[in-house]
């Protein structure tokens, strides 16, 4: 019998190495009788370049992709001490955060149980996924899409961390969080009309919550679960078979933005699978949602963002957008032509449900026309602010850096509004939306949970419908999974929606029978009605649906909660990600002034000089001493700077790395140790985020150049982490036109490890901008700081000096 076996497997090998060789032959063949036939025909070779091209992206795209799932496959199947050893990118949770604890125990489990979860998966696929594939693709005239085949195959899901909350929960809830990694050897096939494909290589990365609540006194001491992924997960896979022609640009996007959405709108918040652990917790404690609050964001404006179009004499400006994430919410705002300071005054709210750990993710994005072959538009940045931090703060004002841009800050108002059953609170509500002059924003929240229906009416021929049920309030609508073939279906789903006005608002209910698109009940409710109830809430009530007989009945839940903002108590602890530069530009100014002596401080002589010719006439001027030390001016084209020099000045300078002048706040000399001027600067590393925070403030007093004085420069900072001096390390501030002290108040951060970062050198040059026909380096002053003697767990703002260029 193992004779046999081994026969049958040594002719399957073969089998297939005939196969492949047989493949191999026939398509060299065909590349050489296309290119014999072109020039038999004496076809023009321009009309193989476009085709070439095409076929050798795709062929670099296949390769990358393939690196990177090969990469995480070997992580998902690798022990944790090997995955560090090897230094792999996607490293665990618990070696980034220490609030995460390893889980190798967990994943053993998941090993264990991995077969059994294939059952379920399907399941799911089958009843939640796969309808709403099919008609999200209808949308795009694509029909006859079904799943045939779907096995997880032999690698298991993988835990990188695990973290359980001990602060800030309900003593009737235990909350953790999985970093969940699947890069499994999954087999999915499905048809797709007459074709017929399939899914390899499925890979899913993201931060996964289990909520168990309430906890009961019987066994199994929690009522029940609610699982759902904080933000968006990464998702990726590779499609085969037939359909590996939808891998072409333009084809493959649909069917992959329509499954990421899906998964999405079953598991992201809002979504949430519900799972009941006891029969004695009503599906509506686990099924109704129960936010927390409402985040209003103002996304107001961007600056100095980076040139992505092309222009006739070289890089043109931007067409950019901005597109909000919040869990499986998503927001767009209008596209700005041809500017890379958009200015897009653009409002939005998003019901928050579990604020610990969220993410606000805004990214930027240049909009390009639609190209055959080209569908994606250029990346300008991206900023994220933690939810949790509006929360805390009540409302938080600020220019954020942009992440993965070399450039770009963005202006953001997030305010945090709290849910109150006090009526009284709705005037306030609405008199804030009619000073905002904003209508698209909301005064009140409500809650709706649809229970069940009775008694609908069958279709012609006795049948049952497919129902669904559609819920709305003004412009927002929500519908229900479909129920197969029933009169009485119970659907127990809750929604939610943001209410203008609910004095004058409606709640607008549709139920729908699926395969005859026909309308088979309908109800109508004002919402004004729930103002006057005990806690403007109804409890599981039966209404009577109009266009249906008398019998049929819906009955649902629902409850009004009043948006309202209340200041936070105030906390005397700084935070730690507050990127507010104007408050940090505030504390500046607090701390130079309490520093300076205000007797030594007299008016300044100068005033601010606006063309060329009154710079020139003041470039050389100084001012000597009154009797508390010696005010020095240099020449500025804008303002001037004013500096107290004490006998005991150079003793208040710390030498911290090799040709780095580090100076005081309010200590310093007016052209630097190299009379190449000065630059200020704010240092701080966030240890949660893994991030290096570089502020560039001011630059003081560069010196005009001595061959040309006239020709006052056009400054600029660039910044370079060493040893890594390429494009994804490069950072530059905008160009200040005709200025010897240009401000900047610009941000900019690197993700990188706190132990990678004390190998590493800031290399910080301020620029000028150079002509066409100009030659030679551009570089004004340098300056190169190391960080192994630095503790920038606090913001460390100092002066330095600048230092001529290093060629090394």
């Amino acid at each position: 019998m193992e004779e046999q076996n081994e026969n049958n497997t040594k002719a399957v090998d073969q089998k297939s190495g005939v196969l492949s060789l047989a493949k191999s032959f026939a398509t060299k063949l065909a590349t050489v009788g296309i290119i014999w036939g072109w020039g038999y025909m004496n076809w023009s070779i321009a009309w193989l370049i476009g085709p070439v091209i095409l076929s050798v992206w795709k062929m670099e795209k296949k390769r990358d992709n393939e690196l990177r799932r090969i990469t995480a496959q070997a992580m998902a199947m690798s022990q944790e001490k090997q995955i560090i050893m090897n230094r792999l990118d996607e490293l665990p949770s618990w070696v980034y955060f220490p609030d995460f604890d390893r889980a190798e125990w967990l994943n053993r489990i998941l090993y264990k149980t991995w077969p059994s979860m294939n059952e379920f998966v399907r399941g799911l696929v089958k009843q939640s996924i796969q309808p709403a594939i099919v008609e999200r693709l209808a949308d795009y005239k694509m029909k006859g899409f079904q799943f045939e085949r779907l096995v997880l195959g032999r690698i298991p899901a993988k835990i990188c961390g695990i973290k359980v909350y001990d602060k800030n929960t309900s003593r009737n809830e235990i909350i953790l969080d999985a970093d969940i990694l699947y890069a499994g050897d999954c087999d999915i096939t499905f048809s797709f009309g007459n074709l017929k494909g399939g899914i390899k290589d499925f890979q899913i990365r993201g931060m996964i919550r289990v909520v168990m609540k309430p906890m009961i006194s019987v066994m199994p001491l929690i009522g029940g679960l609610q699982i759902f992924f904080l933000n968006n997960p990464t998702i990726d896979f590779n499609l085969v078979g037939a359909v590996d022609v939808l891998d072409l640009p333009g084809f493959s996007d649909v069917l992959r933005k329509t499954i990421v959405e899906q998964i999405g709108a079953i598991l992201v918040l809002p979504n949430k699978l519900a799972i009941p652990l006891s029969p004695e917790i009503p599906a509506e404690m686990l099924k109704t949602p129960e936010p927390e609050g409402v985040l209003r964001i103002h996304v107001v404006q961007a600056k100095h963002l980076m040139k992505k179009d092309i222009g006739m004499l070289g890089k043109g400006k931007s067409d950019p957008y901005a597109v909000i994430n919040i869990g499986a919410e998503e927001f767009r705002t209008k596209t700005i032509d041809n500017t890379v300071d958009p200015k897009w005054d653009y409002w939005c709210e998003v019901t928050i449900f579990s604020s610990i750990s969220q993410e606000a993710v805004l990214s930027l994005w240049d909009w390009d026309p639609v190209v055959p072959g080209i569908r994606d538009d250029d990346f300008l940045g991206r900023a994220t602010i933690e939810v949790n931090r509006v929360k805390l703060k009540g409302t938080i004002d600020t220019w954020v850096a942009l992440e993965f841009a070399k450039h770009g800050m963005v202006h953001l108002r997030l305010t945090w509004l709290q849910l109150t059953k006090n009526v009284s609170d709705l005037s306030a509500a609405l008199n804030e939306i009619h000073q905002l002059r904003v209508t698209s924003l909301s005064s009140a929240l409500l809650i709706l949970y649809i229970d069940s229906a009775k008694n609908l009416p069958c279709l012609k021929g006795n049948k049952q419908p497919d129902v669904y049920l559609e819920a709305s309030v003004s412009n927002r609508s929500k519908r229900t999974t479909t129920m197969l073939r029933s009169c009485d279906p119970v659907w127990e789903q809750g929604f939610t929606f943001l209410v203008s006005n609910p004095e004058n608002d409606t709640l607008q209910i549709k139920i729908h029978d699926e395969k005859t698109s026909t309308i088979i009940g309908v109800m109508s409710f004002n919402l004004s009605l729930l103002l006057d109830k005990e806690n403007l809430e109804i409890i599981q009530q039966p209404y009577t649906l109009q266009h249906a007989s008398e019998e049929a009945k819906l009955v649902l839940s629902m409850a009004l909660r009043i948006l309202k903002y209340e200041e936070p108590e105030a906390t005397f602890e700084e935070d730690e990600d507050d990127h507010d530069i104007n408050e940090l530009n505030k504390k500046i100014e607090r701390q130079e002034s309490n520093n300076t002596p205000s007797s030594s401080l007299p008016p300044s002589p100068l005033r601010k000089q606006s063309s060329k010719e009154s710079v020139h006439s003041i470039a050389s001027s100084a001012i000597s001493s009154s009797a508390g030390g010696l005010i020095v001016a240099a020449p500025v084209a804008e303002e001037s700077i004013e500096e107290t020099i004490t006998p005991d000045s150079a003793a208040l300078s710390i030498q911290t790395t090799p040709g780095l002048i580090h100076r005081n706040l309010s200590v310093t000399s007016s052209a630097g140790e190299a009379k190449l001027g000065r630059i200020q600067l704010t240092l701080r590393y966030s240890v949660p985020r893994q991030k290096l925070i570089v502020v560039v403030h001011k630059v003081a007093n560069l010196p005009l150049p001595q061959n040309d004085p006239s020709n006052i420069p056009d400054p600029y900072v660039k910044l370079y982490l060493l040893p890594d001096k390429h494009k994804e390390t490069k950072r530059k501030t905008a160009v200040m036109k005709d200025n010897c002290s240009p401000v900047f108040d610009e941000q900019f951060d690197y993700v990188i490890s706190q132990a990678d970062l004390e190998t590493r050198t800031l290399e910080i040059s301020v620029c000028t901008q150079k002509g066409w026909l100009s030659t030679g380096s551009n570089v004004m002053g340098q300056v190169h700081m190391t960080f192994a003697d630095m503790d920038l767990t606090q913001p460390l703002t100092s002066w330095y000096d600048l230092m001529p260029e290093s060629k090394d």
